[in-house]
């Protein structure tokens, strides 16, 4: 059996880092929230609409090129650690941006701070994709 030099393991390494990053960032590992794909989401806003608070974390031009999620509040992820007193304790926070990757870390943030978080993976886009409602 051939060995690994240590500039091959150094490489291997490197790579799988880099994938349990990848995994971190898309909110797969060490995640205080739960993922949601966009049907499950709609199912759990039908069925729960008045204990939710649907939070949009896109920026305002990206809503006007977009749309939005029907009943949908708008916190941009940058201003959301000044704007938490919007979001009651006591309801549960479905978060969805444009692709997933900022509602990962709202929903991070979030649930940091003793929210009970639901993340939309893959945001409007997947959302749209599915066919789900959209206002403009």
């Amino acid at each position: 059996m051939k060995k690994l030099s240590p500039s091959n393991l150094v490489f291997i390494l490197l790579i799988g880092a880099g994938f349990l990053y990848y995994l971190y960032l898309k909110g797969y590992i060490f995640a205080n929230f739960t993922n949601l794909d966009p049907k499950q989401a709609y199912q759990l806003l039908e069925k729960e609409k008045d204990q939710i608070i649907l939070v949009d974390v896109r920026t305002p031009e990206e809503v006007k090129t977009d749309g939005k999620i029907p009943g949908s509040i708008l916190i941009p992820l940058d201003e959301l650690p000044n704007k938490i007193d919007r979001l009651e304790k006591d309801k549960k926070i479905l978060v969805y941006c444009r692709s997933g990757m900022r509602s990962v870390s709202a929903s991070r943030l979030l649930s940091s701070l003793g929210y009970k978080v639901y993340n939309i993976q893959g945001g409007i886009n997947t959302w749209k994709a599915e066919g789900l409602p959209v206002t403009r």
